[in-house]
């Protein structure tokens, strides 16, 4: 039985373009390939996850944040990958051990929406210039990352949250949390580099959400 013969025609069709840095582009090499996004990976034994950022350009990866939260060997490893990552082409990163399986992970992920053309910039003119990474993070350049505890005797804990460090917690005559006190920390850091009084710089870092002044209890969450 003979095999039919394909179209000649067929070929000159190509790839469907992909949405890339507000232009329609038919992606058929690597270097075709541009967008800033992020990936989300978590490692073999899910105990800890990985936000990864990158800024491509042509093919190449301009920027690279990494964020992780997990096991020590996992934070270590973000540090190692965020070395290895910029100045590669984005196949060369897929195809690299970034040490960690979450961080890997979050490699694949973000692969998948830059070639599907899915990216945070997709409908952007020109995309986003390098450095915009570093927005997420706000002007005090820390990640927002939430610790709460709970248990059923005794009740739910707020450890951080995204304005920083929880130091208080306001209950109402009901026991439930109406509002907290915390530190920022980047706001911290920033004092204490500008050589201000430490005392001074918690109270300036200091501040309030909620209705925490008009709490019946006061309780530290990691004490009491």
């Amino acid at each position: 039985m003979s095999c039919p013969i394909r179209p000649k025609n067929l070929d000159s069709y190509g790839p469907s373009p992909i949405p890339e840095e507000g232009g329609w582009v038919q992606s058929k090499e690597i270097k075709d390939v541009s967008g800033f996004s992020h990936g989300c990976g978590k490692c073999a034994p899910e105990q800890g996850t990985c936000k990864l950022t990158l800024n491509v350009k042509n093919g190449i990866i301009k920027e690279a944040l990494v964020e992780t939260i997990g096991c020590s060997g996992m934070t270590h490893s973000a540090a190692m990958a965020a070395e290895i990552l910029p100045g590669k082409t984005l196949l060369e990163a897929l195809n690299t051990d970034l040490v960690c399986d979450a961080i890997n992970d979050a490699m694949k992920q973000i692969f998948l929406q830059l070639v599907y053309g899915r990216s945070q910039s997709a409908f952007s003119e020109n995309g986003l210039a390098v450095g915009s990474a570093l927005e997420d993070l706000g002007k005090t350049l820390s990640s927002n990352v939430a610790t709460v505890y709970s248990n059923s005797s005794c009740g739910t804990k707020y450890l951080n949250l995204a304005e920083g460090y929880i130091t208080r917690e306001a209950l109402d005559e009901n026991g439930e949390i109406i509002g907290y006190e915390y530190i920022n920390m980047g706001t911290l850091m920033n004092y204490l580099k500008d050589n201000v009084n430490p005392q001074e710089a918690i109270a300036n870092a200091t501040k309030t959400y909620g209705r925490f002044n008009e709490g019946v209890k006061i309780i530290d969450p990691r004490r009491d």
